[in-house]
Parts: C-alpha cells; structure tokens; sequence
C-alpha cells in the first residue's frame, strides 16, 4: 500500500498570489484519495500575504495562518496537513521542509539567507531544501547545476509547467543523484481534479514532517503522482 501526498500548495492566508482558503482544498484532496498535504505558503522573499514591515514574530504569526487553517480542518475531516514554505532567492524557488512556527520564531535570518546558507542551516536544523520546478524560467537554465549544490531534490513535476520544463528536470535529478519530487502548485481549488493534481507516493504514512525529509533524504519515494500522457516518453533519457 501506498500513501499519497501533495508537496506544493497554496492558500490566500499565507500567499499573496493564492485565490482559495486552506479549508477549501480539504474534501477535494480527500475525494482524490490523498492521504495528506504539505503546504508551502511564499516565504518572505516570495509572494508572500503578510505585510514585511510587520514585527517578526507577527509576521510569522501572520505566515503560518493558512497552514493553521488547513491544518485543525483536516483534523476534523481525516487529512493530514504538514508545514513547509516556499522562498524566492535570487529569482529562484525553493521548498523547504522539515521546520516549525517555533523555529521561525528564533530565526529570523532565515530571510535573508543566500541560496548556500539555507542550505546549510535548514539541514544543520534537520530539514530539507528542493528546487522547486528549477526550468520553468529560461533565465534559470544556467545556473541550475550551480544551484543544484544547495538542496536535497528537484521538483521534477509541476503542473504550472510545461512538460518539456518537466522532464529537464527529472533527468537533472537523476544526473545529480538527488531526489525527484512532484507537486502541483495549487493556489486555486477549483483547478483540483483528476487530471491536474501531482504528488508523492509514500510507503508509509507520515507522523510528521520528518518523515517527508527523511525518504528525501534516503531516496524512499515510491513513486511520482504525475497525470497520465503528461510526457512524450521519447524526451525521456535512460
């Protein structure tokens, strides 16, 4: 048996760009049959909702709102919700799990971390850095391997994507020997449905977040939620 995740999802209490509240997305994903979902609201370089001229510990208050939302609504309806965030450095997109409301609390350095120092830091603190879908950008193209030094796994799927942009980086994870992920970027519940949602296949369920960072981190992901004709199977290296 496996157990299904979505990694990258959106709610308009913690980003600026997201259109549904985390409530909504609940009956959606469990009708799909998802186990759980990892939200991943924009981090403060990002799109993020809060104001940044706020104090600290009010903006992460603030921040962590959508998660929280999501969170005490899947309780009552039997999904399991994680944390995670979203942070833009450099014009680049990094997810980033494994971390809690409390440690942002203590770091608020973490918002002017270059790409190397959150790498650093979030797995000195036990988590985990993936490239989030690294070709969507042409500008981005060059610096990928560079930037590949600094996480744990590439986003290989992404339904904001084109599948060509896709398949450039499942054959990037597999080049650096990094974990390939999935994940659809969801700012909107009425674009979940069959056909457009991503997501991980675990071997087991998870308790909490570290266990997400831990098949990351050993390479335990059974396999990747992506629709079915997505890719041309010709574009594919083996």
């Amino acid at each position: 048996m496996a157990f299904l995740y979505e990694t990258h999802i959106h709610t308009r209490e913690g980003s600026g760009c997201g259109v549904s509240s985390g409530r909504d997305y609940i009956n959606k994903y469990l009708d799909l049959g998802y186990t759980g979902l990892i939200i991943t609201d924009h981090f403060f370089r990002g799109n993020c909702r809060p104001n940044r001229r706020l104090q600290w510990e009010k903006w992460v208050e603030e921040f962590c709102r959508g998660y929280e939302l999501v969170r005490d609504e899947g309780k009552k309806s039997g999904l399991d919700v994680f944390f995670g965030w979203e942070e833009t450095i450099d014009g680049e997109d990094f997810l980033v799990y494994g971390l809690d409301k409390q440690w942002l609390f203590e770091h608020p350095e973490a918002s002017t971390w270059t790409r190397q120092k959150q790498f650093e830091e979030v797995r000195r603190y036990g988590g985990c850095v993936i490239y989030a879908h690294p070709f969507r950008y042409a500008f981005n193209n060059s610096r990928v391997s560079d930037s590949c030094r600094f996480v744990n796994g590439v986003e290989a799927a992404n339904s904001g994507n084109n599948p060509i942009s896709d398949v450039y980086a499942w054959n990037h994870a597999k080049k650096m020997k990094i974990s390939a992920t999935a994940g659809s970027d969801i700012h909107y519940s009425e674009d979940i449905w069959p056909d457009t949602v991503f997501g991980v296949y675990l071997n087991k369920k998870m308790e909490t977040i570290t266990d997400y960072v831990d098949a990351i981190l050993n390479k335990t992901i059974v396999s990747l939620k992506v629709p079915e004709g997505r890719f041309d199977k010709s574009y594919w290296k083996h």
